[in-house]
Formats: structure tokens, C-alpha cells, sequence
């Protein structure tokens, strides 16, 4: 890879950073100048005809945060991920190890865009200087989870899949990424030329955010609008609705927060469920409760999606090493409860948190994709020890979940997007589950009282 200049950085930022809105200037091209043509892809049958709910009757996503596919997987063999990256000027940086209680980083859309360099991939040093993190170097971002901290999430890939090409479906932050893994798309208009993108102006996200709240915007003319629409949105269509049209059960376990609503949840943006019976009906917290629906026979929901409280995130800044015994915990309860030989466990971050990666990802649309980050397929039909080189988005996932209970495609990213067969082998015989390690009992996170912690709030 051939480290692009620092003018060409300085130019792209000035452009995607604008207060309000702006347009970039004359001949400068933006991510989605190089838009590729996208592949249409078929979910193919399982085996000898038979579809993947044959083998498949439970689809879990567990979804943490902020760490792109070399922070955590760096060196992981037959993965795309080398020890080392590029600063703006050229120079090549071994990776430097660190601990999950490390500071912050810039991780909004202009960031995104920021750190990718037009695909060279190599402004992440510059990131720290343009937005300041007390007390840490423009190498910063250069790092890798120290492998003891990393331990279970390692031990997950090399017994299951690990997927090194994972990438967002949308530029920037938490709060799209939650909806993509709901709705496979944040467009506005039918059209497609207008989007939400970073986060609202006020939390809680969602319908339950204050009066004069607002979602920023971004149009299919890089145009990026500050005072966009109260996020409480009727026009998405989501998985709850196919799923509940079918009779298929799912829940969404979300960790209470401050504030009117109580619930850290991708579905308070959602105006049909969250002023439906769904709300209370399929989304449950506090979030540990997927430890003790779990463990019973015929507890586990045929689609759950598990988002984590703040500490237990992998969240840069929580000042907390728990997330991968969290994660742990739930796929462990998983593992020993009758459910596992029929579940699918996607385990996945919403996105890369600022940190360095080398791949730069496809742009499909003017929305995206973004950063890599980690994926890994956890069940009994999953391929051994196995680094799936195929590409994916989160609508991935959504495409999978279709499949899996034979439901109507919503028509977005899970569209276009390839399933996720490659990460199975439905002719071998389901595996029995071998514990995890990990450093936290089940029993730290059922004891601990709520934190009230968003799992990100930038």
C-alpha cells in the first residue's frame, strides 16, 4: 500500500468536518468516488437441498463496540491483519500493544473518512492531532489489545470463524450501525439520496429523546446537515416486522440507561415499536437477562439481538476489561443450554472506534462501507478454526436471518449484501460446545448492579 500525502488528508477533512452543511470543493473526490459495482448474492441451501433452518432455529448477534479488526485480531494467523501500519507521512510503525482501559478516539463520521485517506488508509495518526486526546500520541490509535485481555476472543476464532472481512454499511458511529442491524439501511427517501448519519443531539437515541432533538444528515452530494429529524423514525421497516408477521420469536436485550425510556435500545428509534406492544413485550432489559432465558430450555428467542452495558462494551474510555468475559458469559449460556445445537452466535463490534486498520473498505454508495471490524460465527455447524476471507456488511447478517426463517428480504443492504454459508459446513456432525475461558464469572455480571452506562454516547 503506497501511504497517500498529507495534503490530500488536510483537503479531504476540511471538507467532511463543515459545521453545517457543506459541499466539497471543485475536482475533490470524495469516499464514494470509487464506488464498485456491487455483487448480488443468493443465501445458498444448506445441504443435499435442504435449507439452513433445517439446521438453524436460533440466530443470536451479539454486538459490542469500537474496535476495529486489527485492535483486537492483529497477528491472528491466515488473517489479513500484519503487526504493523503506515502514518500519514510514509512511515512504517510496528503495532503497539495496550489494554482494553485505554482513552477514546475520534470515531464520527468525518473521522471515518478522516482515517480512511481516500484508501490509503493512513491518517490515523493526524485524527488525534486535528481532535486532541489528552495525554496520548498521534500514534495512539497504532495498537492492538494486549493478547491476555484479548484471550476468549481469540480462543472463539481459532475454535469457530473468524471473518476479516467485515465491514459497516455506513460511515461513522454507533447510532446508524445499531439501526443497519435492525433495518439493513438509515435512507430517508425512497430515492436514496439522503441518509441519517452520526448520532442525535441528545440522548436517549431514539423516541425518547427530548423535544428539539435532532439526527444529522448526509446526501448523495456529500452535503452534511447538522439539525436533521427528532430520531424517531416511521418509514424503516425492520426485522420485527417479517418476524413478527411470521409467528418467528425474537427479543432485543438492551442495558437500562438514565433518562425518560430507561432502555439503550436501536428500536427506541423505531416509532412502531416502541409505541407497539413489542416494546415491551421483545425488549427486555437489563441485558443479563439473555443469562437466565438462556440457560432454560425453550428460553432462547428464535432471532436475539444482546447489546452490553458501558463497561462491558470493549468501549476505548470505560476504563473496564470485562467486555470479553461479557461476551463469554452469554455465548458459554449458550453453549451448555439445549439451544446450542441449533444456533447460530454472530459475535460483532457496531464499529472501528478510531483505531487503526489496513484494509481500506469497498465503497458501494456514497453511505459506505466503513472501517473493518471483527466478526466471528460461533455454532456447532461452523467451520473449525476457519478465517473467512469472504466480503461482508452488516445487512450480512440480516440477509442470513432471512434465510434462516425463510423471510422476505427488507431490500437494502441486506440485499446486496453475501450471506454468511461460507462461515458453515452443515455435512459435518454438530460439534459439541467446549467452554470458554475468560476471565469474569456469569455470576459478576448477574450480581452488579445496573451501571445505567450506555454502551457509546458519541
Amino acid at each position: 500500500m503506497r501511504p497517500k500525502s498529507i495534503a490530500a488528508v488536510i483537503c479531504l477533512a476540511l471538507f467532511v468536518v463543515g459545521c453545517s452543511a457543506g459541499r466539497a470543493p471543485g475536482g475533490l473526490q470524495g469516499p464514494a468516488g470509487n464506488v464498485v459495482p456491487v455483487p448480488q448474492h443468493v443465501e445458498r441451501a444448506a445441504v443435499d437441498g435442504l435449507p439452513i433452518g433445517h439446521y438453524i432455529k436460533h440466530v443470536v448477534v451479539i454486538i459490542q463496540e469500537n474496535r476495529s479488526f486489527e485492535n483486537i485480531f492483529a497477528g491472528f494467523p491466515n488473517a489479513d491483519a500484519p503487526m504493523y501500519g503506515y502514518l500519514h507521512d510514509g512511515t512504517k510503525i510496528d503495532l503497539h500493544s495496550q489494554n482494553f482501559k485505554g482513552n477514546d478516539l475520534p470515531h464520527g463520521y468525518a473521522a471515518a473518512i478522516w482515517d480512511y485517506n481516500g484508501g490509503a488508509m493512513n491518517a490515523f495518526d493526524t485524527a488525534v492531532e486535528k481532535w486532541p486526546r489528552p495525554h496520548e500520541k498521534p500514534t495512539y490509535p497504532y495498537a492492538y489489545i494486549d493478547r491476555q485481555d484479548s484471550a476468549p476472543y481469540w480462543t472463539m476464532a481459532k475454535q469457530y470463524v473468524l471473518a476479516d472481512e467485515m465491514f459497516p454499511t455506513e460511515w461513522g458511529p454507533s447510532f446508524t450501525a445499531h439501526i443497519d442491524l435492525i433495518a439493513a439501511t438509515t435512507f430517508l427517501n425512497d430515492a436514496k439520496t439522503l441518509a441519517l448519519v452520526d448520532t442525535p443531539s441528545v440522548g436517549p437515541w431514539g423516541c425518547d429523546s427530548p423535544p428539539g432533538a435532532t439526527t444529522p444528515t448526509l446526501d448523495s452530494q456529500l452535503h452534511r446537515v447538522l439539525k436533521g429529524p427528532f430520531p424517531c423514525f416511521t418509514r424503516f421497516a425492520t426485522l420485527a416486522q417479517p418476524l413478527d408477521a411470521k409467528g418467528v420469536s425474537w427479543r432485543y436485550y438492551a442495558p437500562i440507561v438514565h433518562g425518560p425510556g430507561g432502555i439503550y435500545s436501536a428500536f427506541d428509534a423505531i416509532k412502531q415499536v416502541r409505541d407497539g406492544p413489542d416494546w415491551s413485550r421483545n425488549v427486555i432489559s437489563p441485558q443479563t437477562q439473555i443469562l437466565k432465558d438462556a440457560a432454560k430450555s425453550g428460553g432462547l428467542a428464535s432471532v436475539t439481538w444482546v447489546v452490553p452495558t458501558g463497561i462491558d462494551s470493549d468501549h476505548a474510555g470505560s476504563n473496564s476489561d470485562t467486555g470479553p468475559s461479557w461476551v463469554s458469559a452469554v455465548v458459554n449460556t449458550i453453549g451448555k443450554s439445549p439451544s446450542w445445537s441449533s444456533t447460530a452466535i454472530i459475535v460483532l463490534w457496531d464499529d472501528w472506534g478510531g483505531w487503526y486498520d489496513n484494509v481500506p473498505p469497498p465503497q458501494l454508495d456514497y453511505l459506505g462501507l466503513g472501517e473493518r471490524v471483527p466478526a466471528m460465527v460461533i455454532s456447532p455447524y461452523a467451520k473449525s478454526g476457519y478465517v473467512s476471507h469472504t466480503q461482508y456488511e452488516f445487512g450480512s447478517i440480516l440477509k442470513f436471518t432471512e434465510s434462516v426463517f425463510n423471510l422476505p428480504s427488507l431490500g437494502f443492504s441486506d440485499a446486496r449484501a453475501s450471506g454468511l454459508s461460507d462461515a458453515f459446513d452443515f455435512s459435518q456432525k454438530p460439534r459439541a460446545f467446549k467452554q470458554i475461558p475468560c476471565k469474569y464469572p456469569p455470576s459478576h455480571f448477574m450480581l452488579r448492579p445496573p451501571t445505567f452506562l450506555p454502551p457509546d454516547d458519541d
